[in-house]
């Protein structure tokens, strides 16, 4: 069980903050296919340099065990314990625009009461938009863009964005809870589910990490440079497709994925579903998909990096 206690502090040496900027979160957790979510958490830290204006209690909201904090060995002795990180920070992009950021790990306690406060200091700093990203692995090719389903109170990003429109449960996430309470009180927020190839989901996905920042930059007009991600993510193309060109299955694997995105998106009636569960009469199938998917991880496989 989690201590009692105060839920964040104040950072003593925060800036002042300027009103009405944007709110982007990035929480890992539950859901980081291709390590979207965790790359973008380590881009942001450790290339925009943010400044920490709320640190939220390890002790009130982590599970340890789940997630076991690193700690360094050095023949006789430990050093540099590092504790996961939960904060909401004052953050500039590439060209100075000055932005709030939530990252670190998705709450494993207090759910409402995180919530509450999040949505408090939303209020507080008199934020003007929200956006954050999650990612699911879905069976399309890494040949193709990485799509994504757009939630939120943005209809425009919705119309425009979203490639997957599904009526289905999930289990939730502390950022669904998020967006569903300051939808609620009225905010303009936004969530991107990037779609990331299935057969790439376990990986740290270079690719999955540039949509995601995408994401935010269509939502925000935040401009981010990205570009050792991007240097990454060649290299790391050229290692997959060297693998694919040599395997005949992998071939026909990533060809059939590749027929069925195309008919999906062209919109043909006739055109096999993106998700294949045998002869599935339309697209909306593809909810179930996502839904058995989902109800089939163990409740412990959260968020293995811990911050």
């Amino acid at each position: 069980m989690p201590l009692s206690g105060p839920l964040f502090e104040r950072s003593a040496s925060a800036p002042p903050v300027p009103r009405g900027l944007p709110l982007v979160i990035a929480l890992t957790g539950f859901t980081d296919a291709g390590s979207a979510v965790s790359q973008v958490v380590d881009y942001v830290r450790d290339d925009l340099a943010p400044t920490p204006l709320i640190v939220f209690t390890n002790d009130v909201l982590l599970d340890y065990r789940a997630r076991r904090p690193v700690i360094s060995f050095d023949q006789t002795h430990l050093t540099d314990y590092r504790p996961p990180r939960l904060e909401l920070s004052f953050a500039h992009d590439a060209l100075g625009q000055p932005f709030l950021v939530l990252s670190g790990y998705e709450p494993d306690f207090a759910w409402d009461a995180f919530t509450a406060a999040v949505v408090a200091f939303v209020e507080e700093f008199g934020v003007s938009t929200v956006t954050w990203v999650h990612a699911i692995p879905m069976p399309v090719p890494h040949t193709r863009p990485i799509g994504t389903t757009v939630s939120g109170t943005r209809t425009e990003l919705t119309a425009a964005h979203s490639v997957w429109q599904p009526h289905t449960q999930v289990p939730a996430t502390a950022g669904h809870l998020l967006e569903y309470r300051l939808a609620e009180a009225g905010a303009d927020v936004a969530g991107f589910v990037l779609l990331v190839p299935h057969y790439l989901g376990d990986t740290e996905y270079p690719a999955a990490a540039l949509a995601a920042l995408d994401s935010v930059t269509v939502a925000t007009g935040l401009v981010f440079t990205g570009e050792e991600l991007r240097e990454e993510n060649r290299d790391y193309l050229t290692k997959v497709g060297d693998q694919v060109s040599g395997s005949e299955e992998l071939s026909r694997m990533v060809e059939g994925l590749e027929e069925r995105y195309d008919a999906y998106m062209a919109g043909s009636t006739l055109a096999t579903p993106m998700i294949h569960t045998g002869d599935l009469p339309s697209a909306d199938e593809l909810a179930a998909e996502l839904e058995r998917f989902l109800a089939t991880r163990p409740t412990g496989e959260d968020d293995k990096r811990g911050s």
